[in-house]
């Protein structure tokens, strides 16, 4: 596909060319430092309808509990815990009852402890038995039986306790922002009215087969991708975009799973299978992102690993070494240091509300329909020094128009435009769809062979027995066709034809830049970043369109490979690059930039499946609200990575030395890990 761009027209009505959007999710990535696409490994298969993508990677498991329990019924065997122990410590220090000793007692106590305190020991042998020896509930295990070893069995009971309470509140959490990404996209109803014999029928949407009609009423939403039969409808696409604004279709146009039609009844063929539906892609592509870790949460899991092990050593030294030095030393009162030491280590804050925060950063973007292909992406997105961009339908709406046709008086007008119309029609570019408007309906008796596409020049094909070309001027150079105007001295889009290898002339065209387009470079730079534009167009356009919109680099006459080149000399400066684009010529660069950013509205399926992040209304503005997102979502991640050392640091060393119990044992731990939690979904609310 050539990459013929623009100039500014009249503002008109914005026409977006639907497509399905076809999105494979890339591979599992533990990221090089330059380039985080280099190194993707395949991730193990992530089933959408489960709950267990968090065990699955670092053994702390907050779905164990399952969802379709009950808030209450979670919550259950620590309300007869906290119940049990309640009524102990009452009659331990407020109502004493002469029965209550002995053996009574801790019968007692265990039974106040089991409810909360089996499940954990229970984790604790699965996880030995998946040879995850340190994990968490071993640590809480030791710590809590070891209280009651030393007959302190209000605090083993209560540590274990918060525990479980805290391990249900991450699990809700983390329950909550699947939830929320799940529901921000999956706006399709479950069942479809279709029409049998101009009979309606209600089915469910998903036994609806291709080809068959939809019968779609005002308010209602659509359950299939589909091809418009009526003249006209307008939609709601905020499922799709983000963006409310009603969106109007005409007949043969595609319209999507999860537009709303907002007037009068339309029909709608079936066109995708549901399972195939550019909103069930989107779905999958997002559920699937929170399973590629970013390195901050590659790092925690590798470091949980090796620290947890640590610390169970050093609280074996905490209660043994000290009998070497120690004068009076009561192996009771070590022992209980040693256990709220363990206590004090699990490392549950940072394996819970670390990968939260990713969730939430998904999601956030999710809602603002800008979709992330791996929490790893936000923190690189984060990080990027320049944005590179397309010009053609990134930065101005690629919707052409034809200005006017300067053809030689040696050819017929008329019929040389209807062969440029038969030749445009082999392509999907911006360029032919203009073309086509101004020609009108293709001749079906004119006769192309050998036709091909030349990436960045134009179209070839034989008519006739004689060569058209219908190009930019680099197509005539190539095929050395002369001609006698200087095509740098026009602003406009030029596309340039020859027949029988004489030159016939050219077309002028013209493209507006998108409304925000000017807001959003004004947005990058207030974030430091630099920006360039790359484009396949003539100069002379490009450096007008970059002029209007503050652009300082701006290169124009480029092939694919001069755009990775370009890319290439930026990287070469050790700088992170954003890419943005939308054709299938950009995909190259795409690939090779640290963040490949796509438009997914008039993006190729091509540049859509290469790039990493995708703007699905096409808006350039989502540009730096995405990098907004990642940088918000990293500096809430290193936030809680700072509480959950900082705190346990401090109870660590006060627990060590004596000067720390149980109970601040357990703020270190459930505390910070609810604090952590909390501070992770407020991303999920803020607006950007």
């Amino acid at each position: 596909m050539r990459n013929a761009n623009n100039f500014v027209a009249p503002k008109r009505k914005k026409y977006f060319r639907n497509k399905q959007l076809k999105m494979k999710t890339k591979n599992d990535s533990c990221c090089s430092d330059n380039n985080p696409k280099v190194t993707h490994k395949q991730n193990e298969n992530h089933d959408t309808q489960s709950h267990k993508e968090h065990s699955d990677d670092d053994g702390h498991d907050h779905d164990h509990l399952s969802e379709e329990k009950s808030i209450f019924q979670m919550f259950l065997p620590a309300i007869i815990s906290f119940v049990l122990l309640m009524v102990a410590i009452g009659f331990d220090n407020y109502f004493p009852q002469s029965w209550f000793t002995g053996w009574v007692r801790i019968i007692w106590y265990v039974v106040a402890y089991a409810p909360v305190g089996f499940p954990v020991i229970k984790e604790a042998f699965v996880a030995i038995k998946k040879g995850e020896i340190f994990s968490e509930f071993l640590l809480m295990s030791i710590a809590t039986i070891g209280a009651f070893a030393i007959a302190e069995f209000p605090e083993g009971v209560a540590v274990m306790l918060f525990y479980a309470v805290g391990e249900v509140f991450q699990t809700l959490a983390v329950q909550r922002a699947k939830a929320n990404i799940k529901s921000l996209l999956d706006q399709r109803p479950d069942e479809v009215t279709i029409l049998e014999n101009n009979v309606a029928k209600t089915i469910k949407a998903a036994t609806a087969k291709i080809g068959d009609i939809i019968q779609l009423k005002a308010g209602e939403k659509l359950g299939l991708d589909g091809e418009l039969l009526s003249d006209t409808a307008s939609f709601n696409t905020a499922a799709l975009t983000g963006e409310s604004k009603p969106d109007t279709k005409a007949k043969g146009e595609t319209v999507l799973a999860g537009m709303i039609n907002l007037n009068s009844v339309c029909q709608v063929k079936v066109t995708v299978a549901y399972t195939d539906s550019k909103l069930s892609k989107i779905l999958e592509m997002v559920q699937e992102a929170t399973a590629k870790k970013a390195p901050t949460e590659l790092f925690i899991r590798k470091f949980a690993k090796i620290y947890t092990p640590i610390v169970v050593l050093l609280a074996v030294l905490i209660c043994i070494v000290p009998m070497l030095f120690v004068a009076d030393y009561q192996f009771r009162d070590w022992l209980y240091r040693a256990l709220v030491f363990l206590v004090i280590s699990c490392p549950c804050a940072l394996v819970i509300s670390i990968p939260l925060g990713y969730f939430g950063g998904i999601g956030a973007a999710s809602k603002n329909g800008i979709l992330f292909k791996g929490s790893n992406f936000l923190d690189v997105i984060a990080t990027v020094q320049n944005v590179v961009m397309d010009k053609t339908g990134t930065m101005t709406e690629g919707v052409f128009k034809v200005q006017e046709v300067v053809f030689e008086s040696d050819f017929n007008t008329e019929d040389m435009l209807q062969m440029v119309n038969a030749l445009e029609s082999q392509s999907t570019h911006p360029v032919a769809t203009a073309i086509h408007q101004f020609v009108g309906k293709i001749d079906s008796t004119i006769e192309l062979k050998d036709v091909e596409e030349i990436a960045g020049h134009g179209l070839k094909a034989n008519v006739n027995s004689k060569e058209l070309l219908v190009g930019n001027f680099k197509l005539m150079d190539k095929f050395s066709i002369a001609y006698d105007i200087d095509p740098t001295t026009i602003v406009y889009t030029l596309i340039a034809v020859s027949y029988d290898k004489k030159f016939v002339g050219y077309l002028t065209i013209a493209d507006s830049i998108k409304e925000d387009a000017k807001i959003t470079i004004d947005k990058l730079k207030a974030l430091g970043i630099k920006t360039t534009m790359l484009s396949g167009d003539k100069n002379t356009v490009v450096q007008f369109v970059a002029k209007s919109l503050g652009i300082t680099n701006a290169f124009g006459d480029l092939l694919p490979e001069g755009k990775v080149n370009k890319v290439k000399e930026i990287i070469s400066r050790k700088e992170t690059v954003a890419f943005v684009g939308d054709g299938v010529n950009d995909a190259p660069v795409v690939a090779l930039s640290n963040v490949g950013i796509a438009m997914g509205g008039l993006g190729s399926d091509a540049t859509i499946e290469t790039a990493d992040v995708v703007i699905q209304d096409d808006r350039p503005s989502k540009i730096p609200m995405a990098i907004n997102i990642g940088k918000q979502t990293k500096k809430i991640v290193w936030q809680n990575i700072i509480l959950a050392f900082v705190v346990k640091a401090i109870v660590l060393i006060l627990g060590a030395g004596g000067l720390a119990t149980m109970w601040e044992a357990v703020f270190a731990d459930v505390g910070v890990a609810l604090l952590a939690i909390l501070n992770a979904v407020r991303i999920q609310r803020k607006k950007f």
